[in-house]
């Protein structure tokens, strides 16, 4: 695979990130929209416990899409980025690069199909309940939700459909006649990347990013929180609750409150009302944890 680092690559993989997600929702919108506002979370330990990708790997294995050996081997790459706790792109490159492979030479509707299973049967558990109802709490009021996450795009998308929530930006892979090549367009959308998506996306939108809000767990997602007027760290490492601490940022850690329920999942973005009993309990936890949760 190549590896993409010049400054030029994560403006490529941020606007190859935007244009799928404005096309995703350009006439798919639930609810009608704060024009000027919007909220960004990002996946893996902020919406969802754990790596996402990784949950993705073990169902294709179980389905002998690829080999255990795959899985552990990305596991063991997914443990080494997260570990070095800096944006390390040449570790980040690794970890894509197995992921890639896992693709490679397959149609996008088969893994489509796969991810929606593996959503349902692996990843819906793992949701943050208090997570997911500050998303909501953004619904609520009029504002889009973007999850901004460097799994591909096509996961990261059925994530947020099943969530109810407007849309996603993912990393991007090149794909000819319906089938994955194994390449990416740009790089990973991680560190400056999502920042580049994020800022694309606001300018298709007619965003305020003054007015926006966006969640991570990661200190590799400063460039993305330094964006937004209103910058929150969920979960955060070490370096992130130090960093957001120094500048007076919110920090919510809703870790604890994972098991509190199941989380009730609709189907689509226009299903949300019918979860609306499945999350009340996991909203008013997530109040009591972070009383402002409702941002502009």
């Amino acid at each position: 695979m190549t590896r993409e680092r010049e400054p030029g690559s994560a403006l490529v993989a941020g606007a190859a990130a935007a244009a799928v997600a404005v096309a995703e929702i350009e006439s798919a919108l639930a609810v009608t929209p704060d024009p000027a506002a919007a909220a960004f979370f990002d996946i893996d330990n902020t919406m969802v416990a754990g790596a996402s990708m990784f949950y993705m790997g073990r169902g294709l294995a179980r389905r002998h899409f690829v080999t255990t050996a795959d899985v552990a081997r990305f596991a063991a790459t997914q443990v080494r980025f997260r570990v070095t706790g800096r944006e390390d792109l040449a570790v980040m490159a690794d970890v894509t690069e197995v992921a890639l492979g896992f693709v490679a030479g397959h149609p996008v509707a088969e893994v489509v199909g796969i991810g929606r299973e593996v959503f349902d049967e692996r990843i819906a558990a793992k949701v943050y309940p208090g997570t997911l109802a500050l998303a909501r709490s953004h619904l609520d009021v009029g504002q889009r939700v973007w999850l901004v996450s460097a799994a591909p795009v096509e996961l990261a998308t059925i994530i947020a459909r099943r969530l109810g929530l407007t849309g996603a930006l993912g990393t991007v892979s090149q794909i000819v006649d319906g089938v994955y090549t194994g390449q990416l367009v740009g790089q990973p959308l991680h560190g400056a990347a999502k920042a580049e998506a994020v800022r694309a996306l606001a300018a298709a939108e007619g965003l305020d990013l003054r007015r926006c809000a966006a969640y991570s767990d990661s200190a590799n997602d400063i460039p993305l929180l330094s964006l937004v007027g209103r910058p929150v760290a969920i979960n955060p490492d070490r370096r992130l609750r130090r960093h957001a601490t120094d500048l007076g940022w919110q920090v919510v850690d809703l870790r604890r409150g994972r098991r509190v329920a199941l989380v009730s999942v609709p189907v689509a973005a226009g299903a949300a009302a019918a979860a609306a009993g499945g999350v009340a309990l996991a909203r008013r936890r997530a109040r009591r944890v972070s009383p402002a949760g409702r941002g502009s």
